[in-house]
């Protein structure tokens, strides 16, 4: 397999760049169009949902680049299906058709960009950052990884829903569980000899941490969940897209969760980083189509790999377009050695 370079698929293609464009005697540098999809978007339920992993794509493609890929796509698989999907890809007949998209030179080198998104460790990182004090990634980290042997693997899932559930002012179906009750659980896991205990020991003092913020979400729409992945990704996402200083406009698929307020709050977020953003029904927009291929299968290839059981060829081909802010505990081979998260 030949090396990839890196560089090469930041930077982009030099087609792809933006152009200066004179306004009087000021240079002013046009925005560029980011396609947005994602995959695995479950909102704040964490655990016990359908996926593991979410994965936001943002694809910088043309109109008519778009559209060929589009067609391209559909001519090597050939189904009679109206809307392609990305399970279309990632059967094993067109696994062909897969590795071309994802392939250097291929349609998207240079292009698409994915942040992901472990879900179970997504919610160990958020108790540490809100309930202990001067809870650090790599704290999280090592809970996330000795949790299930301290505490036996169906206490810390339960452990680990419950404080879901607690962040939530309305929870789903399930574990139902009042901050009191969470804060005995607490107590209870931090008598038991061990690392981990340690660390759940540090999450006594966060009861005052859980009311402010449960305030604070009922009293402000803007107020970006801090157990919803959707928000941080769309961050990446546009740094990513912006790296050098140009503005990017966002494409995105129709999502509930991206309400106006905090659409609002992401433009104060990123400033002149980000001019606009708009939905679109995926099926009439040829770009949001290729990030929709592009998010689902990231999100099943770094599933396989979570869960010990990945692809190396695929994940190869994969790890070039993921972003290195991804909250990712580096497990598997995707991100190994991965020593930040997505903050």
């Amino acid at each position: 397999m030949r090396p990839v370079n890196h560089d090469r698929r930041r930077r982009g293609r030099e087609s792809d760049r933006p152009r200066p464009v004179r306004s009087g005697t000021i240079e002013v540098v046009r925005p560029v169009e980011i396609a947005c999809d994602e995959s695995g978007s479950e909102g704040e339920n964490l655990l016990g949902g359908e996926t593991d992993v979410f994965a936001h794509a943002g694809v910088r493609m043309s109109w008519p680049e778009a559209t060929a890929c589009v067609r391209e796509i559909r001519a090597r698989i050939g189904s009679p299906a109206e809307e392609y999907k990305a399970n279309h890809l990632l059967r094993a007949k067109h696994r062909a058709v897969l590795e071309w998209l994802l392939a250097p030179d291929g349609p998207l080198d240079g292009r698409g960009h994915v942040h992901l998104t472990g879900k179970t460790f997504f919610a160990v990182r958020a108790a540490v950052t809100l309930l202990a004090e001067q809870g650090t990634d790599e704290m999280a980290r090592t809970l996330h990884r000795t949790g299930p042997a301290a505490f036996g693997a169906a206490r810390w899932q339960f452990f680990l829903t419950a404080f879901t559930s607690v962040l939530r002012l309305k929870p789903r179906r399930g574990v139902t569980t009042s901050p009191p009750e969470f804060f005995a659980l607490v107590e209870e896991l931090a008598r038991i000899p061990g690392e981990a205990a340690e660390i759940v020991a540090r999450f006594r003092g966060g009861a005052e941490r859980v009311a402010a913020y449960r305030a604070r979400l009922a009293g402000d729409p803007g107020l970006v969940p801090v157990l919803d992945p959707l928000v941080p990704a769309v961050l990446h996402t546009v740094r990513h897209f912006s790296d050098g200083g140009t503005p990017v406009a966002l494409v995105h698929d129709e999502q509930l969760a991206l309400t106006p307020e905090r659409v609002l709050q992401l433009k104060a977020t990123l400033g002149p980083r980000l001019v606009d953003v708009r939905f679109v029904d995926s099926r009439a927009d040829a770009r949001v189509q290729i990030a929709d291929f592009l998010a689902g299968v990231a999100r099943r290839i770094a599933s396989d790999d979570l869960n010990g059981h990945g692809d190396p060829r695929l994940t190869s081909l994969l790890r070039v377009f993921v972003d290195a802010g991804s909250v990712w505990d580096g497990t598997g081979s995707l991100l190994p050695g991965l020593e930040r998260d997505g903050g």
